[in-house]
């Protein structure tokens, strides 16, 4: 729904300038760094939305890139995690994980502190 909105704005926002553009088409004289033309008002117009559509594009596109390449690097970084607690649950012993299951339950801290003075 999203992309239908903004091909809608896209579109509209097209049509309005090409009616602008259309409506202003006497000469004009253009200043660059290094020269001046004269070029109708037309072309102008469509040349800066165009190369400002174009700008706009090129900075999505980076964007794009480097958060695709973030998602790679999380991904990785949570399956390395995700290896990393399996292997540790596979070296916990079974009294471990009883301990810290009674630890997590409320009312049972006393229990687990005299169980670990028993063992000491």
């Amino acid at each position: 729904m999203r992309t239908q909105w903004m091909l809608i704005c896209a579109f509209v926002f097209a049509l309005l300038t090409a009616v602008f553009a259309v409506s202003n088409v006497e000469a004009v004289r253009v200043n660059f760094l290094f020269m001046s033309a004269e070029l109708p008002l037309i072309l102008v117009i469509l040349g800066s939305t165009l190369l400002g559509g174009v700008i706009v594009f090129s900075f999505s596109v980076v964007r794009q890139y480097r958060l695709q390449r973030e998602i790679k690097l999380l991904r990785k970084e949570r399956e390395e995690s995700r290896g990393e607690q399996e292997e540790h649950s596979e070296k916990a012993e079974p009294a471990e994980i009883a301990d810290s299951a009674k630890v997590s339950e409320p009312g049972h801290e006393e229990e687990v502190k005299q169980s670990a003075g028993e063992a000491s």
